[in-house]
C-alpha cells in the first residue's frame, strides 16, 4: 500500500471500503462516496492502522523550495502550510486573471517585464488619471503602479466599479508582503479640484488579500462619479483626476 505524502487537503482520518481500499476523509466527497478502486460504497469505516501510521510521520513543508526548512508531523503539516510565511504570493495585477506565483522579487520582475507596470522609487506620488468617456464603468481596472519605499514594495490601484447601481472610482494601496509587516506602514491619498478635496488615510492591505477583496470592502479612497467630474472641471465630459499621496513607516 502506497501512502501519498503530498497532501493538499485538510483531514483528520482515513476511510476504507469493505474490500480494504483506503482514502482520506477529505477526498471522500470528491468520489461520490464510492471507492475509486472497486467502486463499492465507502460507508463510514475508518482505517485506524493507516491513521496510526500517518501520525508517526514527519514531513517537510511543501514550500521547501521557497525557503521553509521545517519538518512537521503529518497531521500538523496542512495547518502549517496554510499559514507558512514562505508560501508564495499570487500576482497582484488585477487587469487579468494572472496565475503567476512566487516570492516578492520574482513578482516585482514579473510585473515589470510581463505586465509592463510603471515602477517608481520614493514614498510620495502624484498621479493623473484621464478618461475621455467617464460614463463607461464596467468593473475595469485602470492602473497599477508599484512603488519601492523603505526597502519594500507597494501597489497603488485605481479603478472604476459600481456600488449597487452607483458608478464610483476607488484608489487603494496594497503591501507586497504579509499582513503582520503591512501593519508597520500607513498611507494617505488625496484628490480634489475646484477648491474641494477628499482625503483618505489607512493601512495598506497585504497582497495575500485579493484585489477584489480589498476593493469590495471599500478599504480605500472612494470617489462618486459626480464628485469626480466636479473635481475634473470643464464641461464634466472628461475625467481628469490628480491623486496624490504618501507612504510612511509607523514608529
Amino acid at each position: 500500500m502506497k501512502l501519498n505524502t503530498e497532501v493538499n487537503c485538510w483531514f483528520t482520518f482515513f476511510m476504507q471500503c469493505l474490500n480494504g481500499h483506503t482514502l482520506c476523509s477529505g477526498c471522500k466527497p470528491k468520489v461520490d462516496n464510492r471507492c475509486p478502486t472497486c467502486r463499492h460504497e465507502l460507508g463510514n469505516i475508518r482505517c485506524l492502522a493507516l491513521e496510526k501510521l500517518a501520525a508517526s510521520l514527519e514531513l517537510p513543508c511543501k514550500y521547501q523550495s521557497f525557503g521553509c526548512n521545517g519538518i512537521y508531523p503529518y497531521y500538523s503539516k496542512p495547518k502549517h502550510e496554510y499559514q507558512c510565511s514562505y508560501r508564495p504570493y499570487g500576482c497582484p495585477y488585477a487587469g487579468s486573471e494572472c496565475t503567476v506565483i512566487g516570492d516578492i522579487p520574482h513578482l516585482v520582475a514579473h510585473l515589470k517585464d510581463d505586465h509592463k507596470v510603471d515602477m517608481h522609487n520614493g514614498c510620495t506620488f502624484n498621479h493623473r488619471y484621464v478618461k475621455s468617456n467617464p460614463h463607461e464603468v464596467e468593473n475595469a481596472t485602470w492602473m497599477l503602479t508599484v512603488f519601492s519605499c523603505f526597502g519594500q514594495y507597494f501597489c497603488l490601484h485605481f479603478e472604476a466599479f459600481h456600488i449597487g447601481l452607483a458608478p464610483v472610482y476607488i484608489a487603494f494601496l496594497r503591501f507586497m508582503g504579509d499582513n503582520n509587516e503591512a501593519k508597520n506602514y500607513s498611507y494617505s491619498l488625496e484628490v480634489g479640484g475646484n477648491g474641494r478635496k477628499l482625503i483618505w488615510q489607512g493601512v495598506p492591505r497585504s497582497i495575500r488579500d485579493s484585489h477584489r477583496k480589498v476593493r469590495d470592502s471599500f478599504d480605500g479612497l472612494i470617489i462618486q462619479r459626480n464628485m469626480a467630474l466636479f473635481f475634473s472641471g470643464g464641461d464634466r465630459k472628461e475625467l481628469k483626476l490628480r491623486v496624490t499621496g504618501r507612504i510612511w513607516k509607523e514608529q
